[in-house]
């Protein structure tokens, strides 16, 4: 399944289109490379994006089989890590 595709499915990122304009800007990678909008993405992979306000990284843990449930798309990722980026901004920031 592609990447955009993907994302979109899971109800992480809202359009494609959306999720297309993120990979072409350098906001997603892959397994710690920066990854296209194509890429094809499989169980295991691990995606990290950075949107405006936050930064979220997540495990595939499956791939869909077609459309699914609002709570069908939560069980197809785990969420390993969610940061607002105002925050670590304050956390770099000198005293």
């Amino acid at each position: 399944m592609r990447l955009d595709n993907y994302l979109k499915t899971c109800r992480l990122i809202r359009k494609r289109a959306l999720a297309k304009e993120l990979c072409k800007e350098g906001a997603v990678s892959v397994n710690g490379m920066k990854a296209k909008a194509g890429r094809a993405v499989k169980e295991g992979d691990r995606i990290i994006i950075d949107l405006w306000d936050k930064s979220m990284e997540l495990e595939v843990v499956s791939l869909p089989a077609g459309n699914v449930s609002r709570s069908e798309a939560r069980e197809l990722y785990c969420m390993l890590d969610e940061r607002k980026k105002s925050m670590e901004m304050e956390r770099q920031s000198p005293d």
